[in-house]
């Protein structure tokens, strides 16, 4: 069960104006479940995406990345889980290009301007006849309402559909973001491992929306980490569908400020639903370094201790071993870093609870391991790093290794 996260309730997710969303079930990979979505923008919606640094990328992540370059207007999104088309060569493109056609053919509209998604099993076939026979019906159950049972049907191991909706006035008119995510093992940044996408009823020009989905995604779904592997799917898609009452076309007008910031929370709520759902996750673990020189300092160090199995299994097993930390820290690459001047606290903000563990090199003077290992047994851990060595601060947000981990994944195609 996830960390302390529950699914929104339907009601509970707006509806974007412009943007409807059907589902089917295609039998892609199992039967009897949605495993196929379908989203449909309409006209003069503005459309930006940030995806996988992997290079084994899938068919679908290549033919996003081209349509979006090539600044063509996109009317729609094909998402499909089971099956990632991914290490499957110029067949996996075709594929994705019949997907496509299918849909465009069904919507009326051009199939360059359809985005395929897929996520699941890598280096098997898409099932094209299956998901091209599915279409019709998603396209049938087109709804502004349609987030709930979309966040459900591009699950792969997720326990829980993971959600967000926001609501605020700024500048005196209301805006609207709602968005989904899935993803809940192989993650890590650059992108998590992770299908993303998120609305607003804004209109927001392309280069405001193209700057926007790349810092939104630097402090969410860059900021998570549950095994250190990166997908070859990963993606986050910003939708800004121009139906509601604000505009933003240069980024000077009044309000811009406040909507980026509605707009990065849901991203950054979306991605840590993620941790909180990690595959057999019992803890949710924010790492916060500070003191750093430099930003990309300070994500060196956090990263070093969020990918580390042997830190993630102590977290699991509540055992105060704490110097699987100092050795991550070790190993994060400051090549000048200064050991003396370092300082960790482990932190529980439920009980408000702070444990200095380390300082002036070694262990801390008056920490007593029964108070690590209480705190350990909280929920939500923060792991607080001090460099000692400057101003810049990052934080980063992973999840306890557990014995259902290794049994999800040993079990993943079964």
């Amino acid at each position: 069960m996830p960390v302390c996260y529950t699914t929104p309730a339907p009601e509970e997710l707006r509806p974007v104006a412009g943007v409807r969303l059907g589902v089917a079930a295609a039998g892609i990979r199992k039967k009897d479940r949605e495993d196929l979505t379908l989203v449909a923008l309409d006209p003069g919606a503005s459309v930006a995406g940030v995806f996988t640094q992997n290079r084994f990328c899938a068919a679908p992540v290549a033919l996003c990345r081209e349509r979006l370059a090539a600044g063509k207007e996109i009317r729609a999104f094909v998402i499909n889980t089971g099956i990632a088309n991914a290490g499957t060569g110029e067949p996996g493109r075709k594929a994705a290009e019949a997907v496509c056609m299918a849909a465009g053919e069904l919507l009326g509209v051009p199939a360059a301007s359809i985005l395929p998604f897929s996520t699941g099993v890598i280096l098997e076939p898409l099932p094209v006849g299956r998901l091209i026979a599915g279409l019709p019906a998603a396209r049938q159950n087109l709804a502004p309402d349609g987030w709930y049972r979309a966040a459900h049907a591009i699950m792969t191991t997720d326990t829980v559909a993971k959600a967000v909706s926001k609501q605020a006035v700024i500048a005196g008119k209301p805006l609207t973001v709602t968005g989904m995510s899935k993803g809940a093992g192989m993650i890590c940044p650059n992108m998590a491992t992770m299908l993303g996408f998120l609305a607003t009823d804004a209109a927001i020009a392309p280069p405001l929306l193209e700057a926007l989905v790349k810092e939104a995604a630097n402090q969410s779904f860059n900021c998570i980490s549950v095994d250190g592997d990166t997908s070859t799917n990963d993606s986050f898609v910003l939708v800004a569908s121009g139906r509601g009452a604000l505009s933003f076309q240069t980024g000077e007008e009044e309000g811009w400020a406040e909507a980026k910031a509605v707009i990065i929370e849901a991203a950054e709520i979306l991605a840590q639903a993620i941790i909180r759902d990690g595959e057999g996750a019992t803890k949710f673990i924010t790492v916060a370094v500070e003191g750093g020189r430099s930003e990309e300092e300070c994500r060196l160090a956090a990263y070093a201790i969020a990918h580390s199995p042997l830190v993630k299994t102590a977290f699991f097993a509540s055992d105060p071993n704490l110097g699987r930390i100092l050795a991550a820290l070790g190993r994060a690459g400051i090549g000048d870093l200064a050991v003396e001047g370092v300082r960790v606290w482990l932190e529980s903000a439920g009980k408000n609870l702070r444990v200095l563990v380390s300082e002036n090199g070694g262990r801390a003077a008056s920490y007593r391991e029964e108070d690590g290992g209480a705190l350990m047994r909280e929920a939500e851990i923060t792991v607080r790093v001090d460099l000692g060595r400057g101003g810049a601060r990052a934080k980063i947000y992973t999840c306890d290794f557990s014995h259902e981990y290794v049994r999800i994944n040993a079990d993943y195609r079964s």
